[in-house]
């Protein structure tokens, strides 16, 4: 069992093994806590909202399962990671999503004085979500946004920015594992003190993609609506069948062994 160090104002959370990957036992309360923690204490930490595609590319990428054994906190993102834990026999609290997580953040930037940087999607996608944020929550700060379609010759300048902007908190916004890869190569540069990956998120906050309606998040459907909208995430979607594969081959082995 793992748990997060925190203070003693913030309590310790356990985790579940998945596919030999911790998961950490937070809600959303908690896991705001806990980066507010990160933000304090001003070193860089790692946070990854994990879904049962991510989890299952790990099986076959010893660098991304590294980062995420690595990681400060790890939310559940993903109906399948909630089923598992349950197959697991140790239920997690709640979906902890990329996008409810940035938007929480910038929601208690205006109180909690927290410098974000947008980084990833197309061209003109984070600069949007920036504008509706800080409309939507005045006084929230986003200090920068820059979209994650940039030359390798253009990384150093994107480091630069970063760094010279004062976040505290970069939202990286380039799809698994590109943008855990990026974070953890870079993360000693940047001089923030979370770096979190948010896959879709910032397409979500520009208006670009709908979030799905509220009986299918309820559903945990809002895979099958992404899809609608989106058929390149075939490829991600097909990797469920073998996530719950691993998971019922996992479980069994231990249900049979008890």
């Amino acid at each position: 069992m793992n748990t997060v160090t925190c203070p003693p104002d913030i309590p310790a959370f356990s985790s579940v093994c998945i596919l030999g990957l911790n998961i950490h036992s937070v809600d959303m309360t908690a896991a705001l806590e806990a980066i507010d923690y990160f933000v304090r204490r001003g070193t860089p930490h790692h946070v990854i909202t994990a879904d049962a595609s991510m989890l299952v590319m790990a099986q076959d990428d010893p660098d991304l399962r590294r980062i995420i054994q690595n990681a400060a906190l790890v939310t559940p993102d993903s109906a399948g990671v909630l089923w598992a834990a349950r197959r697991c026999g140790r239920p997690l609290r709640e979906r902890v999503s990329g996008v409810e997580i940035v938007e929480n953040l910038c929601a208690l930037s205006p109180e909690r004085g927290y410098r974000i940087y947008f980084l990833g999607a197309e061209p003109g996608v984070a600069q949007e979500a920036a504008r509706r944020m800080q409309h939507r929550y005045p006084g929230a700060r986003i200090v920068g946004a820059r979209h994650g379609y940039f030359a390798p010759e253009e990384e150093a300048d994107v480091v630069a920015d970063i760094r010279d902007s004062g976040a505290d908190i970069v939202c990286v916004a380039m799809g698994i594992p590109r943008q855990e890869k990026w974070i953890d190569a870079h993360r000693a540069q940047l001089g923030a003190s979370v770096l979190i990956g948010v896959g879709g998120t910032l397409d979500v906050l520009s208006g670009q993609v709908r979030r799905a309606p509220l009986w299918m998040q309820r559903a945990r459907l809002e895979w099958l609506w992404r899809l609608c909208a989106n058929p390149r995430k075939i490829r991600k979607v097909m990797l469920l069948p073998r996530f719950v594969r691993l998971v019922l081959c996992a479980t069994s082995g231990r249900r049979r062994s008890a």
